[in-house]
């Protein structure tokens, strides 16, 4: 094996790449729960002796960088040589495994003639590991009311599975069939992943194999290299909310970033964020790290698959003990600061690259979580989505219309087929929000809605944290409009309100509403013809055309007006 051998090392790339495919479609295959195969949150990888990713299955990006951390966290907590072949092991004590403890992360150890050669890892979200209360955590003050936690512990042991885990787990969890289906799932997702590591080494050698990782790995960082140098140079800094902590919920939390780029690396520093706070939604180390891995990511080798040396160019910094640096007993099991905060680094750098970030999406992930007893079946049920928002207008044209947040572009969400058939619910609408687009040269694209009525006594858990800012836009545009929950529109118990926790008896109705993105540009600069194009698909009203661009658009025939047109933007002008 040589160094200019570049053909071998693309046969193996595109071989670990195959095999980290066949693990996610294994995952989708044997998982108990629609969030997994439905909406694909998970992260699943092929890391290097090091832990550093060399080859991952897209599904929350956030997850796949976050493997990385955690498993590095397990070697220094365990040592390498206590990991032998067959070992199987999850982790989700959140500030080693960057997450919260319903995303444990299940990794195997990939052995090669007896050698440690790698690892491969799966994370996804699970439904119960016995945290304070059923679904998800909101208002804990303490990381021991969120859940069992697992520092690196052997599911199998030499490929013997250990049950006084599965025991534990099955006494532990409110849901203990569908919880341990969805481990297992895991676990044969890695084992995949081991078998057809382990089958190209035997093809290619234990020491080709390891030398086409670290070729992988410095591939990668010279593409990112050579992306950095074609960026603006500066120091650019802003800052959002998250809209509260769940325990504290009239303060805002302030997430405040300073963002450096130089020729040798970008800098992402959050020293300057809120200190820790009651409520769980402090954020684990390795999650910051990789929410702007995220954002580094689509700055520099949006188009190549990722791997652990795109980010050698990137530093973070943060401030142990605040809210992007959470350390014990801290809370962490609301994780939306980190699906918040990456649209903040995009705001820092619009003050120096405006041509090259969007502006704000609705700005947040609109999860609902619905949980109960299935009248039908007298049996629990839990079943949850994440909802579409429109993103942020940029230099290249309008924001797209009601798709994942960005945090979650491997995403999708559950289907009206699969909730009403899992659930007892009824899904009342489900379409776009008309003039939710921030107006500019370029629109936000439009958020979306969808109603949920239940048809038995429920609980409706509502992850957004964006409702009190708005989505911001770029130069000159106008802002999106805000995310919402809206309890049963239209009577005299109507609530609108953001993340909640709700007791809904039967017939009462939920609405998600989510954002859109905000403007780029001038709105008086946008062709006539466009905001007429948008007028006819539903996206923006024809008052709101008049109002926000100065174009007259004829209601029946959805036709501009030139005279009224030209009368209404002169005299705006």
């Amino acid at each position: 094996m040589t160094g200019t051998d570049s053909i071998t090392v693309e046969i193996i790339r595109h071989g670990l790449l195959a095999a980290a495919e066949e693990m996610a479609r294994n995952l989708c295959r044997t998982a108990y729960n629609t969030v997994v195969y439905e909406i694909h949150d998970y992260g699943i990888g092929l890391h290097d002796v090091s832990g550093d990713v060399v080859a991952d299955a897209p599904g929350i990006a956030i997850f796949t960088r976050g493997n990385d951390h955690g498993i590095k966290k397990a070697v220094e907590f365990l040592g390498a040589d206590a990991m032998a072949p067959g070992d199987m092991f999850v982790l989700n004590y959140p500030y080693w495994s960057s997450a919260h403890t319903l995303d444990p992360l299940v990794f195997a150890p990939i052995h090669v003639d007896g050698a440690l050669a790698g690892f491969a890892s799966c994370r996804i979200h699970v439904l119960d590991l016995k945290q304070k209360d059923p679904g998800y955590v909101l208002d804990s003050t303490d990381m021991h009311q969120e859940g069992l936690f697992f520092p690196a512990t052997r599911l199998y042991v030499a490929g013997v599975r250990n049950d006084e885990v599965f025991t534990i787990i099955r006494f532990n969890s409110r849901m203990p069939e569908r919880t341990i289906g969805d481990l297992q799932a895991q676990v044969s997702a890695c084992h995949t992943g081991v078998r057809r590591v382990q089958e190209i080494a035997a093809k290619y050698g234990a020491e080709t194999l390891a030398w086409a990782m670290a070729a992988i790995n410095d591939h990668g960082e010279r593409l990112a290299r050579l992306a950095l140098a074609k960026l603006p140079k500066g120091t650019w800094s802003a800052h959002d909310f998250v809209d509260s902590d769940g325990v504290d919920v009239d303060r805002m939390v302030r997430l405040q970033v300073a963002v450096t780029v130089t020729d040798e690396e970008m800098v992402i520093d959050w020293t300057g964020s809120d200190s820790g706070v009651r409520g769980p939604i402090n954020l684990p180390l390795g999650q910051t790290e990789a929410l702007c891995s995220l954002v580094f990511k689509a700055l520099t080798t949006p188009d190549t698959p990722v791997v652990a040396g795109n980010f050698r160019p990137l530093r973070v910094v943060t401030r142990p003990g605040s809210v992007m640096h959470a350390v014990p007993p801290m809370p962490t099991f609301t994780l939306w600061t980190g699906l918040l905060a990456g649209e903040v680094v995009l705001k820092a750098l619009a003050e120096g690259m405006p041509e090259r970030v969007p502006a704000c999406s609705g700005g947040d992930v609109c999860s609902m979580m619905g949980l109960g007893v299935d009248p039908r079946t007298g049996q629990a049920w839990l079943e949850a989505t994440n909802e579409a928002v429109g993103m942020g207008g940029h230099a290249g044209g309008d924001g797209a219309d009601g798709v994942m947040h960005l945090s979650e572009p491997g995403c999708r969400n559950n289907p009206v087929e699969v909730l009403e058939t899992k659930a007892p619910m009824f899904i009342e609408s489900y379409g776009y929000r008309p003039d939710t687009g921030g107006a500019g040269r370029h629109r936000g694209g439009v958020g979306v809605s969808r109603a949920y009525r239940f048809t038995a006594p429920s609980t409706g858990i509502c992850l957004v944290y964006k409702t009190r800012t708005k989505p911001w836009p770029i130069g000159g545009g106008s802002a999106g409009e805000n995310n919402r929950i809206v309890l049963n529109p239209g009577t005299d118990l109507e609530v609108v309100q953001g993340g909640s926790y709700n007791r809904l008896e039967a017939g009462e109705v939920l609405v998600n509403d989510t954002g859109g993105g905000g403007g780029f540009g001038d709105p008086f600069t946008r062709e006539p013809e466009s905001v007429a194009r948008d007028v006819r698909n539903g996206f923006v009203s024809v008052q709101a055309a008049a109002r926000d661009y100065g174009v007259v658009i004829d209601a029946d025939t959805f036709t501009v007006d030139a005279a009224a047109t030209a009368r209404l933007r002169e005299r705006a002008a």
